[in-house]
């Protein structure tokens, strides 16, 4: 059932070998670094698109590989690889990973059911801050102030929407830079004819490529990526010893002073295409959970950031030596490619944006997951593509509307500068983002000088703010799109939160307790029958309005009785012998329970028949285990929460006890059919606990695992709430927008919960209700 004991078993907190480090930096070539590494196909173009000039002096070329040599050391390499990759979430990256990480030092998340026992999870790792120190003071402020709680909630969710949003620009930009290298063949009025449909059709080819998941054809990722950085590479030096060997003068900062004092406005309007040189920097970031800090690192500081240099540096040398330029396409990647070569290189390169683009649509996929495991984002259908790799996954609803969107931009803009326009602002509102995450991270995480963070901010965020403002003024040229679908995005988001924790309160307020079920039992006369009775909920105490209006409608309930409440905490796994919380609700003679199912926001839930079967025998863990002997009324008596009284209790492989179950072939009925056999219908299934021979069970823990497993033979029963919402009479214009319209609506079109769609018709009961919030 749980994928995810196997990621536990080839944890990466286990002590790598170099063999294994190094495999893993080439394999991460492929999946991480592929997206950053196909850049220079449009850097430049779209730098010199801004009309910055080119003269004999070479200042401006000069300038522009500065700049992007600068860029790129201090934003990728410096901020990303060295710092960002180490607020990893226990192996998780991206920027809901980091809002994940920040909501565990400290109470600012908005997770409706939250419970102290989230907290004692061995991946948890909550420190606490230093009292009297300006670090505490930071967290009790955010502690303190709701609104600054929003505010962090909705920085990381345009963080995240801005990722989708560079998830439909990347692989249009890529892909249509790649086969920029057709008008080669074609004249230069015919380039959009030639361009435009030859990207669709690949784009369609890639986005339908994406169903068979990235590990059927993940093995050729490296070597198609290494292949093309070779590639540029060689280029690279060559062009450098051909047209300027003295061309490694230009990476001097001198130039940026000088270019930026040529250049005024149009230089720093020309900021928006160097920006592009480090496109994937954020997606080497979210990808982190497929592979270790230390192998990206190796890939990039070896590999990755040399060979783009080297690709720069043999670019600027080319068009040093050719002032003839007129037209912005002439600044293209294969202008400077030498010309027997060109077509290889095309082919090359087209594989290699295919490659590229696939980083960060898998990047989107698994963001996305993230955000509804966290009650972010509506329900969508999640497959996951491997059973080796854990972070793999395929959406298929956001699958084909990225498709769509991307083949709109290809079609809508038809040329690589308006493209350029709207990728960088996607990607330097990602980074701002980021920048602001970490800043609080260094404070409360790392629990580091307060003056190191805003050190960290002002010098990070000041180079980014000069990037965000050269793009933003670009918003009728492009930069609109990201701006409006992260728009978009976050108004989906923000709605289908709002509307889950609205949901989660009407819960809590309406709840009733134990008493008054022991109170209405004697009025209503209840009845109980065989079997085991499952009341889905989100609560983790009390007892959901949901049952209250169905025990008071039908007075009868199951043998057993079980409120089982499935829920995601925000860290990326939990462990397999921590899955299961197991507590008594009323007497214990009542045989009532309540089994809460922890996931983390990474984890595979998978509701089938090992699911039932780990869930029965977590109750008889908790039975067996002596942790069920005082019942909730004794102990609330006594001054005990009911909290106080769940036990964690692990899945099957975990535990002590073992449950067999076989059908009895004897007993059953016979009928005859067509052939006149006569054929054994089965009837009933046998349940046997095998329980350790130490210690020895009292009378009437054996007698409650026998009526445990007489209910289980009886079968298992599905109650589960169909819960409509709308917002109180006398409510805000806003509120009633985002319930009646918003909330509700995405409700109707998304998924139901994924328990729903594995529950056997016949065994499944709906209560419906409407929620007054």
């Amino acid at each position: 059932m749980d994928l995810e004991s196997r990621s536990f078993q080839n944890s990466k907190k286990q002590k790598e070998s170099w063999r294994s480090v190094l495999t893993l930096a080439y394999q991460s070539l492929g999946v991480v670094c592929g997206e950053i590494s196909t850049s220079p196909l449009f850097v430049y173009r779209n730098t010199f698109s801004e009309d910055i000039g080119h003269t004999e002096t070479n200042e401006e070329v000069y300038g522009v590989l500065s700049l992007v040599f600068w860029t790129l050391t201090l934003i990728t390499l410096v901020k990303y690889v060295f710092i960002v990759l180490r607020a990893d979430d226990n192996g998780e990256g991206g920027t809901f990973a980091l809002y994940s990480l920040l909501c565990r030092h400290a109470r600012i998340g908005s997770f409706p059911n939250c419970q102290l026992a989230d907290e004692e999870l061995s991946e948890y790792h909550g420190d606490a801050v230093p009292e009297r120190s300006l670090n505490y003071r930071v967290k009790s402020t955010l502690e303190k102030h709701k609104f600054l709680q929003s505010i962090l909630l909705v920085l990381a969710l345009i963080g995240t929407c801005m990722v989708i949003g560079v998830g439909v620009l990347k692989p249009a930009i890529s892909v249509f830079s790649a086969v920029s290298g057709l008008e080669l063949s074609v004249s230069r009025e015919h380039h959009r004819y030639v361009e435009v449909p030859a990207a669709c059709l690949i784009l369609i080819g890639l986005f339908a490529l994406q169903r068979y998941g990235t590990h059927r054809v993940g093995f050729l990722f490296a070597p198609i990526v290494l292949t093309w950085l070779l590639c540029i590479a060689a280029i690279g030096i060559y062009n450098i010893y051909y047209w300027n060997p003295q061309i490694y003068k230009a990476l001097s900062p001198y130039y940026v002073l000088q270019f930026i004092n040529k250049t005024k406005r149009s230089g720093w309007m020309s900021l928006g295409g160097i920006l592009l040189c480090i496109t994937g920097s954020e997606a080497m970031f979210a990808d982190l959970g497929h592979f270790s800090q230390l192998s990206i690192k190796i890939a990039f500081t070896s590999v990755v950031y040399p060979f783009l240099t080297l690709a720069y540096m043999g670019q600027a040398a080319y068009f040093s030596r050719h002032h003839d330029i007129k037209h912005e396409y002439e600044f293209g990647f294969y202008a400077s490619v030498p010309g027997k070569l060109k077509w290889p290189v095309v082919v090359i390169a087209i594989l290699a944006a295919v490659v590229g683009s696939q980083s960060i649509i898998t990047a989107t996929f698994s963001m996305i997951k993230q955000c509804s495991a966290l009650n972010c984002f509506p329900r969508v259908k999640v497959v996951h593509t491997s059973s080796k790799i854990h972070g793999q996954v395929y959406i298929p609803e956001i699958n084909w509307l990225l498709m769509l969107m991307c083949l709109a931009v290809t079609i809508g803009f038809g040329d690589i500068r308006r493209l350029g326009n709207a990728s960088s602002m996607a990607v330097i509102s990602v980074m701002l983002v980021t920048t602001c995450l970490m800043s609080l991270v260094i404070v409360l995480c790392w629990h580091q000088n307060v003056f190191l963070a805003l050190a960290f901010v002002l010098f990070f965020g000041t180079i980014e703010f000069l990037f965000f403002s050269a793009s933003i003024v670009k918003f009728l040229e492009g930069a609109w799109v990201p701006i409006v679908l992260s728009l978009v995005f976050l108004s989906v988001m923000y709605s289908w939160h709002y509307g889950t924790l609205k949901k989660y309160e009407f819960d809590v307020q309406n709840k009733v307790s134990v008493n008054w079920l022991l109170g209405l039992a004697p009025s209503l006369g209840f009845v109980r029958v065989n079997g085991i009775g499952l009341v889905h909920t989100e609560l983790v105490s009390g007892i959901p309005a949901i049952f209250s209006h169905f025990v008071t409608n039908l007075p009868a309930f199951h043998q057993v009785l079980v409120f089982l409440c499935i829920k995601h905490v925000p860290i990326p796994h939990v462990r397999p012998q921590e899955r299961f919380l197991v507590g008594r609700v009323g007497p214990r003679n009542f045989r009532i329970y309540r089994c809460i199912v922890r996931y983390g926001y990474r984890d595979v839930h998978q509701d089938d028949v090992e699911f039932e079967k780990d869930l029965v025998c977590s109750i008889a863990e908790f039975i067996r285990s002596g942790s069920a002997k005082v019942d909730a009324t004794t102990s609330r008596n006594e001054g005990y929460e009911e909290d106080d009284l769940m036990a964690v209790v692990g899945t099957c492989s975990t535990h002590h006890i073992i449950m067999s179950e076989v059908i009895d072939e004897e007993d059953g009925t016979s009928q005859h059919n067509n052939n006149n056999k006569v054929k054994l219908i089965p009837r009933k299934k046998k349940v046997r606990f095998i329980v350790p021979e130490k210690p020895k069970m009292d009378m009437d823990t054996m007698e409650e695992l026998k009526d445990l497993m007489e209910a289980r033979e009886g079968g298992v029963a599905y109650i589960i709430g169909h819960s409509y919402m709308r917002a109180k009479a006398g409510s805000s214009t806003v509120k009633k927008l985002l319930i009646n319209f918003g909330y509700e609506l995405l409700r109707k079109n998304s998924r139901a919960p994924t328990y729903v769609h594995s529950v056997p018709h016949a065994s499944a009961l709906e209560v419906g209700m409407i929620y007054y919030v």
